[in-house]
């Protein structure tokens, strides 16, 4: 099974090293030009990705991942209710140490957000309902500016994955797989926001997934306001997401870790 990750991490790493790569190359070969046909020249091969990547869910329903499929801020959320109500010890969360018991925990903890579900799910809706339905959308800027903070993220998670499967842990790029997302995480949530907002009129106007139902139901759904209310989802899940993300890089990045790590 670990050689099955790592071949998927190596397979991920490819496409995503390649996708960058080439954003890099055509920005300093055509400049400015080469941000507005971004998504027609790499698009193909992110959703390649981007659905190879729902591989990772299938992971944690089968066991192989050991994150929790649940989101993560209303698993954060519902925890810290409980134990605020209950004070039992046996519905406290899971220690990320309790993690490092096996081998491979340290890959895919079950705090880090943007190899979990939720993060999948967000990319998947972003790039598939409100990116690639509406081709206005596709030669906006913020695309560009999404594919290069997700492939920059994932070049660095799926190099540092596939180094862990072999038990080789390097301490810059450790630190810098725990640390990167401080930065990144909250400036590719605010794209998706405006990636959302930019394609708001079009769905207005072209009626995209709003659906009428005739007589005897009188139910309408209007995607727009599905869109407004996923915005909200947005930010208050990043709020958790941010406190869980200093939570993991502690855990990995403390000195009793990278001890035994190094050991």
């Amino acid at each position: 099974m670990n050689v099955y990750l790592f071949v998927y991490d190596l397979m991920q790493f490819c496409g995503h090293s390649w996708i960058f790569t080439n954003m890099i190359i055509r920005f300093m070969s055509f400049g400015k030009d080469s941000l507005a046909d971004t998504f027609y020249s790499i698009g193909l091969v992110m959703r390649l990705c981007q659905l190879l990547s729902v591989l990772e869910i299938l992971h944690i329903l089968v066991g192989i991942d050991k994150s929790r499929l649940f989101p993560r801020f209303l698993q954060s959320l519902c925890s810290r209710i409980i134990n605020a109500t209950i004070r039992d010890p046996r519905c406290e969360m899971e220690r990320p140490e309790q993690e490092t018991s096996d081998p491979v925990g340290a890959l895919q903890p079950r705090w880090c957000f943007w190899g979990s579900a939720d993060e999948i799910t967000e990319r998947i809706i972003v790039l598939f309902v409100v990116i690639n339905s509406q081709e206005e959308v596709q030669g906006k800027y913020v695309v560009c500016v999404l594919f290069f903070l997700w492939n920059l993220l994932d070049v660095v998670r799926y190099t540092y994955n596939m180094l862990a499967r072999t038990g080789i842990y390097y301490l810059p790029l450790t630190w810098l797989n725990f640390s990167l997302c401080i930065l990144l995480y909250p400036l590719s949530v605010l794209a998706k926001a405006f990636a959302i907002c930019v394609s708001l009129p079009y769905f207005e106007s072209f009626g995209t997934y709003s659906i009428k139902l005739p007589f005897p139901f009188a139910f309408s759904i209007y995607f727009p306001y599905v869109l407004k209310a996923y915005l909200l989802v947005l930010f208050i899940g990043m709020y958790f997401i941010i406190q869980n993300i200093f939570s993991e890089r502690k855990a990995h990045l403390g000195s009793g870790n990278i001890k035994k790590k190094r050991s």
